[in-house]
């Protein structure tokens, strides 16, 4: 009796949570949709969008705001993309992923008592690719030129009314930005006033170093259309002065200055590439992500492990759907530490035996119903591929050797009062994601990230250096495709996502937040999938977040970075009963008040020719319509 009546309130829980209004409204469009991190972000892409641009020119615009906006990133760092295009009814992947530069070896970074490469500074950077993807993308997709795309961020680094988050970010992350003297030039207006020296929230923010960059940019593109050159011809000109010309020259003199590693022939070497993406089928639905660099394979082998399982009938987020949700990850993420790396380089990642579904239903079997196992590790998909795996050594190392436990809550992931300015201004950090889509069927998904705060900027061209080196490993016996060497990408936590069904985009979706980003997404997707919310519910909705993984992003020391088994995020409005079944069954409870996102989402209504646009209550994202 008491087991039906238990139930029935998780039943009645899932209902209620299903059936009420949201705390931001669902966006409508019928001729686009541009959502993004930041409000004035989101007025570049409606603004490009009212230009006549389509999605990819929206995008890119709405890319180069958030950018000059340090909205957690800047122009020197990574741009990851996916994108529909409705001319051939394919889906692209864009990957513009810096590599790490001449120099960057295990040894180097051992030689200086790291057990991961460093979270800041010079020696964090490998080289910029953001402005190669943007660059790119616009050429080969867009429509407009790159003066009219890169316009409204040239306008914000003239001036723009400064933010509170940002604002508030420099000043207090002010003693390591002081130590690199072009970040202190840029972000300290008030340099020596002692009651502030960063700007005050809402004072116009000036970026003259960075407007000279972006207009050497413009120049090179107008130089080229006066010489007849074809638009995309013009954009790569600019392209060309960025990663070969007086702006690489200074980007790179900025670089060494200040300890860092990266030469000029790193940066002409360095290329976007265009590639398939990876996708599975769930339930009639095909899911896209990027390759195994990133850490998308992880939403889809979660899904082929879930489709094994009647989730709607367990109920959403009841104890036995958050237990089955934590496992799922669990198995997923162990082959993500162990398994993902940048495919250019040898080793070959078995990403074949990875995304198999036989695999997933031997994944599944391993799920113990009683209780949290703290000991799942990678698996072996090798044989789901015809092969024999080569690490089977490394394999058993790991199984005997205790991994331990991590003190490590992501940024918008903690315990901490939400009334804390300090958590608040944590819990919007990570990256940002941009999504865009207009009438005639172009979709666009972008996780960009990069030259966060604290950024160290390289030289007079007023661009922050990306950190993205510390998610390489130095120990094999960790990730052994993953370990650092010169000209490779690391693995990264960046993840946009595309849906199609019946052969028609279907959802659009991406988030920030390093490890729980595809956590985030999971869950969005099955709250759509499985449990019919709107978009704008399912990313409002409450979320668990595991901590049962290895850290991709903070701490060079191996314990910094370790799995800390059974912790888990719920949110504030989980029931009691739940959260006391869940420490039956070994977890450890953390609460967050919110603990979706922040996701930014698109949905196609197909049945009424509209977009649904949804952004989560969890930071400042924000969309625009029409």
């Amino acid at each position: 009796m008491k087991r039906l009546l238990f139930l029935l309130l998780i039943i009645l829980y899932s209902l209620l949570i299903c059936s009420q209004p949201t705390q931001k409204p669902p966006l409508h469009g019928k001729n686009w949709m541009a959502i993004t991190g930041k409000p004035l972000a989101a007025t570049a892409g409606a603004i490009t969008f009212q230009k006549g641009g389509n999605a990819v020119d929206a995008a890119c615009a709405m890319l180069a705001a958030t950018c000059t906006m340090w909205d957690v990133l800047s122009w020197g760092g990574e741009t990851q993309a996916l994108i529909y295009n409705p001319k051939t009814k394919k889906v692209i992947a864009i990957n513009a992923l810096g590599v790490a530069p001449t120099g960057a070896t295990v040894d180097f970074f051992k030689s200086k008592g790291y057990d991961f490469p460093p979270e800041y500074g010079p020696l964090a950077a490998v080289t910029p690719g953001t402005v190669g993807g943007l660059c790119y993308m616009l050429a080969n997709y867009g429509t407009m030129s790159l003066k009219d795309v890169l316009k409204p961020a040239m306008d914000l680094a003239a001036g723009y009314p400064i933010d509170a988050q940002t604002a508030n970010s420099m000043e207090r992350g002010k003693q390591r930005l002081k130590e690199w003297p072009y970040s202190k030039a840029v972000f300290f207006p008030h340099l020596g006033d002692e009651k502030r020296e960063a700007p005050e929230p809402g004072e116009i923010f000036v970026q003259k170093d960075l407007l000279a960059t972006l207009t050497k940019m413009i120049e090179a593109e107008q130089h080229a259309l006066k010489q007849k050159k074809s638009r995309k011809d013009a954009i790569m000109a600019a392209y060309e002065r960025f990663y070969k010309g007086d702006i690489a020259k200074e980007f790179v003199r900025g670089c060494q200055e200040q300890g860092g590693l990266i030469t000029m022939q790193d940066l002409a070497n360095w290329k976007p590439i265009e590639e398939e993406p990876m996708h599975i089928n769930y339930k009639g639905i095909e899911v896209y992500k990027l390759q195994q660099w990133t850490q998308g394979p992880v939403l889809l082998q979660s899904l082929n492990i879930l489709e094994n399982f009647d989730l709607k009938a367990m109920g959403y987020n009841s104890a036995r759907y958050i237990h089955t949700l934590y496992q799922t990850m669990n198995l997923t993420f162990a082959d993500r530490d162990f398994y993902y790396g940048d495919p250019y380089f040898p080793p070959a990642e078995p990403i074949k035996g990875l995304l198999s579904k036989e695999y997933a239903k031997q994944r599944a079997q391993l799920i113990k119903w009683d209780m949290n196992d703290p000991n799942i590790g990678p698996g072996d998909p090798y044989p789901f591929e015809g092969k024999t795996n080569p690490y089977l050594d490394l394999l058993k190392q790991r199984a005997t050797s205790a991994e331990g436990d991590r003190n490590f809550v992501p940024a918008h992931d903690s315990t901490i009062s939400f009334n804390d300015p300090l958590y608040m201004e944590r819990m919007w950090m990570g990256t940002t994601s941009v999504e865009a889509a207009d009438k005639d069927g172009w979709v666009v998904s972008i996780t960009p990230s990069g030259g966060w705060m604290p950024a160290c900027i390289a030289g007079r061209t007023g661009v922050g250096m990306s950190q993205r080196m510390q998610s390489f490993v130095l120990d094999k016996s960790i990730d052994p495709f993953n370990v650092v060497e010169p000209g490779k990408r690391p693995r990264v936590t960046l993840t946009p996502s595309l849906a199609l069904k019946d052969g028609k985009p279907y959802l659009s979706f991406a988030v920030q937040g390093g490890d729980t980003q595809d956590q985030n997404l999971l869950q969005l997707f099955l709250n759509m999938v499985e449990f019919g919310m709107t978009v704008q519910q399912a990313c409002e909705a409450a979320n668990i977040n595991s901590n049962q993984l290895w850290l991709s992003l903070g701490g060079t020391k191996t314990e910094e970075r370790k799995p800390r088994a059974g912790e888990i995020l719920v949110s504030n409005s989980t029931p009691e009963a739940v959260r006391n079944e869940l420490k039956k069954m070994g977890y450890k409870i953390q609460t967050g008040n919110r603990t979706s996102g922040p996701i930014n989402a698109i949905y196609f209504d197909w049945k009424h020719g509209s977009f649904w646009g949804g952004s989560s209550n969890n930071g400042e994202d924000y969309g625009i319509g029409w």
